[in-house]
This record gives C-alpha cells, sequence and structure tokens, in this order.
C-alpha cells in the first residue's frame, strides 16, 4: 500500500527474468530510443502550463460568480421589500428580526415588532410634532373628534419643571403631569383638581416613565368606575383623590351679549367643522341684534382644523391671503379668505383675546385678523409652532404621518419655530376636507374680562404658528401623525 507523499521506483527484475540475447552488454552504452513518426503525421503536442493556468481561472471565476449570485438571492430573500442599493443599511435591522423570530425564547408576535419598529423609526426623526399612534391613541382621537369622552374632565398637560416650564415628552421628576383646568361641572371639579395640581400616580402606580398619551389613557376609562389620582399640590405632601368617571360633553362655542347688548362676545375653545359652523351662527344672530362690536375669545384654544379656522377668520375678511405655506421643495402656497363672509363691514369692530395657550389654528386666525388690521390683539404672547404636517395612509390603509413644512402668515411674514423644549397643546391645526365630528375643548369656559385689564398687543413674532393637517377620512385603524399631543382632557 502507498502512502501518500512517497515517491516509487520500480523494482529491478532479476537477471534471470530478461532473456540473454536482450541484456546490454556488460560496459556497453546504451542509446536511447527514438520513436517513429510516421510520414506526413504532426507530432502531438502536450498541454501547455499557460492554458492549463487559464482553464483553472476561468472556472474559478465562473464558481465564484455562480456563489455571489446565490449569495445575493438568498440575502434578498431574507430582506424582503429592501432596494438592492441599501442591501447594506438595513442588514442589522433584518439581522436582528431574523435573530429575534428565530431564536428568542417566548412568545413573539411580529405585529407588536413591527409597530415598535415603525415607533421607533418616526422617534429617530427628533420631530417633537411626529409620533405613531397606536389603535387606542386613534380611538382617543376620535373621542375628541366627536367632543365627547368617557373620564374625570380635567384638562393635563406634560409641563418640564426647568426655568420656562415649557412641555416634554415623557413624564419623569423633571416632566411632570400637570393639570390645565377642569372642564366645568365635571367630576375632576367636583372632586377638587385645582390648576397646577400635579399628578404623579394614578391607581397607585407612578406615572414615570408614561407619555403623556399613555397617562391621559389610564385616568379616562368606562362612566361609573373610579380612578385614584396622587396628586402634589404645591409645597403640600402628596395626597390621593378619587374620582368616578362620567360622560364629559364639553361646548366648543360659548356666546353672550356685554354692554347693553352692544358688544357680542364668542368664546372659541377650538376649531371643528361643528365649532365654525356654531361661531358663525352666532355671529350672524349678533349682527341681526345690531351689535357693531365683536370679541373674539381665544384664550387657552389649542387648535384645531385648518378648514375651520378659514372659515372663522373669511366672516372678517372679504378676500386675500390668510396664510401660506411651503412645501419640501420650496413651493409656497397660499390659502386665500372665502368669500361671503357676514362681517367683512370695516364699520364691525373686532378685538380678538388671546394668550400662551393661544395655538396653531388660533393663531392662524388672530395673525390674519392683524396682519390684515381687521382685528385688535389683546392680551398675551401666543404660542407659536411653524410647521404644517399631514397624516398619510399606511399600506395597511391606516393614518400615518405628516410632513412637516414651513408656514408663515397672511402678511407673508414667516413666523420662527418654538423651540424644542416647548411643546404644543392638544390638538394643532388640522387641514382635511370638511366633515361631521370635531375637536373637543382642552379648556373649561372662559368668562369675559373687565374692561380695565384689556391691553393692545401682538402675537408672537418670533415663533411661528402651524396647522396640523389630516387626511379627508377618520382614521380607520393605526397609523403615526406628526403634531403629537401636548395636551389633552382626561
Amino acid at each position: 500500500m502507498m502512502t501518500p507523499g512517497t515517491s516509487f521506483t520500480p523494482p529491478e527484475p532479476p537477471e534471470d527474468a530478461v532473456p540473454s540475447d536482450e541484456r546490454p552488454a556488460e560496459g556497453a552504452s546504451v542509446e536511447p530510443v527514438v520513436p517513429t513518426v510516421p510520414s506526413g503525421a504532426q507530432p502531438r503536442r502536450g498541454v501547455g502550463s499557460l492554458q492549463l493556468a487559464i482553464a483553472v481561472v476561468g472556472l474559478l471565476a465562473g464558481a465564484a460568480l455562480f456563489l455571489s449570485g446565490f449569495t445575493l438571492g438568498a440575502r434578498t430573500a431574507t430582506t424582503p421589500g429592501t432596494p438592492a442599493a441599501d442591501q447594506a443599511l438595513f442588514a442589522p435591522f433584518w439581522d436582528t428580526w431574523d435573530s429575534i423570530t428565530r431564536s428568542y425564547v417566548g412568545q413573539v408576535d411580529q405585529k407588536k415588532l413591527v409597530e415598535g419598529a415603525i415607533d421607533g423609526l418616526i422617534k429617530a426623526l427628533g420631530d417633537p410634532y411626529s409620533s405613531y399612534m397606536s389603535p387606542a391613541d386613534l380611538q382617543r382621537a376620535r373621542e375628541d373628534l366627536g367632543g365627547q369622552f368617557e373620564g374625570i374632565g380635567a384638562v393635563i398637560t406634560a409641563r418640564s419643571s426647568a426655568a420656562g416650564g415649557g412641555t416634554c415628552t415623557t413624564l419623569a421628576t423633571d416632566c411632570r403631569m400637570t393639570v390645565v383646568s377642569t372642564i366645568a361641572a365635571s367630576p375632576a371639579e367636583a372632586a377638587g383638581i385645582r390648576e397646577a395640581d400635579v399628578v404623579t400616580g394614578i391607581d397607585g402606580a407612578s406615572v414615570n416613565g408614561l407619555t403623556l398619551d399613555q397617562a391621559i389613557a389610564k385616568v379616562r376609562g368606562k362612566k361609573g368606575t373610579p380612578v385614584v389620582l396622587t396628586i402634589v399640590r404645591a409645597a403640600q405632601p402628596p395626597f390621593d383623590l378619587k374620582i368616578v368617571r362620567d360622560t364629559i360633553v364639553q361646548t366648543q362655542v360659548e356666546t353672550r351679549d356685554l354692554a347693553n347688548a352692544s358688544v357680542r362676545y364668542i368664546r372659541v375653545a377650538a376649531f371643528s367643522d361643528n365649532s365654525a359652523k356654531d361661531f358663525t351662527d352666532a355671529l350672524r344672530a349678533g349682527l341681526a341684534k345690531g351689535e357693531r362690536s365683536v370679541i373674539v375669545d381665544l384664550r387657552d384654544n389649542p387648535g384645531g382644523y385648518v378648514t375651520a379656522a378659514r372659515t372663522v377668520a373669511s366672516q372678517f375678511i372679504a378676500s386675500g391671503p390668510l396664510f401660506w405655506e411651503e412645501s419640501a421643495d420650496g413651493t409656497q402656497i397660499e390659502t386665500d379668505a372665502s368669500p361671503g363672509g357676514i362681517a367683512t363691514d370695516a364699520a364691525i369692530r373686532v378685538m380678538v383675546l388671546v394668550n400662551k395657550g393661544s395655538a396653531s389654528a388660533s393663531e392662524i386666525v388672530s395673525g390674519a385678523l392683524q396682519d390684515t388690521k381687521r382685528a385688535t390683539l389683546v392680551g398675551e404672547t401666543t404660542f407659536g409652532k411653524g410647521t404644517v404636517q399631514q397624516w398619510v395612509d399606511l399600506s395597511d390603509n391606516s393614518p400615518s404621518p405628516a410632513s412637516s413644512s414651513p408656514a408663515g402668515r397672511s402678511s407673508g411674514r414667516r413666523v420662527p419655530t418654538a423651540p424644542r423644549s416647548r411643546r404644543m397643546p392638544r390638538r394643532a391645526a388640522s387641514r382635511r376636507t370638511p366633515r361631521s365630528g370635531s375637536w373637543s375643548s382642552s379648556t373649561r369656559a372662559a368668562r369675559p374680562p373687565a374692561r380695565s385689564s384689556l391691553a393692545p398687543c401682538r402675537t408672537r413674532s418670533a415663533r411661528r404658528w402651524s396647522a396640523r393637517r389630516r387626511s379627508a377620512r377618520a382614521p380607520s385603524s393605526n397609523g403615526w401623525t406628526s403634531a403629537t399631543t401636548r395636551a389633552g382632557s382626561g
């Protein structure tokens, strides 16, 4: 048996095995035998080393191409929907997905994984007005749109404890769940909840780590069920308040006659299709009585639909632009006043009340009336935001996020965006096709101020108002949207 790597030398045959006449004579030389080539035949050539090398290289190259094509095909199969140019970018994501779905010990809800990935994708934008909305979030949005929900009737926001007290995102020791106001005749008002109360716990569990939406969802619940809130009030020690939930119906437009029925006061708590119609009806009723002065109260009005804001402003402005939007490609689009306003006569004097809680659609109306010199603004500097969002449908027909674009006032001035530490109150303005449903009020009805307290002011010129744009139809399932909740009713 041969051992690999050893050489083989054939043994010499014994002398008696070779005929004597074929043995070479001792001492004689041996001539090499030259093969005889038949006449006309070419001698046979062996395969050269160069040709052999080329053949080997060709085979190896073909195998490499085959294997790389196979690998690419296999990789594409494990990264469905990922463009070829983005394979390397998305490789860590798909590696993580495969690792979880194949190796994780325990139950894996792939739908939750996808929703979590979408949520993280949007949070990575670093945009405080963009967020993913789960089905529960959308259900609460529908309740707000209807102006009726089941809860305690408190308006709550997430407020930073830092200087300036801007709103924040995730509740913590430096981001406190703070009561803005209570709705008139609500369970929260009856229980003694006050403005500036800080909620640190819900049903015995800390609110730290929750978003404002998540905390409000815990406060809300079925009518007749109790909820226990842990309250911190000023320098007092924490205490618990048990409140029984009820159906909360919010009034968005309140009106009254002042100065011996010579002034029509109209309070607008939020901008919706219903509130725009109610506002127009209230204004028309006042004019029919001969009232030639109008006070429009937009204090603590967090916004609503752009279409509603346009309707309200158009009652006083006959024509021309109310505001403009700038898209991602730099295109500027103006929105003009709707024709047919019932109070465009300059003889009808208009005063608009605003404060730091007047935001978005409220600023569209107040800014347009101010820039056209149609009204005098009275109160505090307004909130400011400066972007426009639009809901988009995801592939499963659920509403999705909005693209942001700068916004400007009717005069063409671009108003800078509010700092990131200062967040939008709930219900920023929304552009969409009018339909039924309305935003719920986020504040209690305000009383008209005494005349001595009125002083002219301007909207915040160092900030921009914004509009949250919304699709024409109501949300059907889950999606993501910009202009997340900054304050909400629980």
